[in-house]
């Protein structure tokens, strides 16, 4: 059902020093900054060869990176992405397998303007899962 990996994201409290390690450090091409308000966080992607890396940084205190970063202060790998083909099929097979998905089941609109959804980590061996229309 999975396709390729989309991206992994790190969740960040200072985007500006957390691009400049990826580019000035690694030498990666790093996208613009854009806010992404229905939620709640701004993002950077990280483009490498075979997939990407997308930086993560609350928008508020509200947002749930604001949660997470409160957790673990330093960041951290927030979630996963994999691409699927249809996420309609997708979650309709998932959750009747018993898999939960988070908010109210229907997907949102993401960073890259596809259809998201996100999968509760209890369901997937601790990991934040997100699915994501290719």
């Amino acid at each position: 059902m999975i396709g390729r990996l989309n991206h992994v994201a790190i969740a960040v409290s200072d985007m500006e020093a957390a691009t400049a390690i990826y580019r000035e450090t690694l030498g990666a091409e790093i996208s613009d900054k854009v806010a992404q308000p229905d939620h709640g966080v701004s993002t950077v992607f990280i483009n490498l060869p075979n997939t990407k890396i997308e930086l993560l940084e609350p928008l508020s205190d509200a947002s749930p990176i604001a949660k997470f970063l409160e957790k673990n202060p330093s960041g951290g790998i927030h979630h996963i992405c994999y691409e699927v083909d249809d996420i309609l099929a997708a979650r309709d097979k998932l959750v009747a397998q018993g898999a939960r998905v988070l908010g109210d089941g229907n997907p949102k609109i993401g960073a890259h303007g596809k259809p998201v959804l996100f999968l509760h980590p209890k369901d997937f061996l601790g990991t934040l899962t997100e699915l994501e229309q290719a």
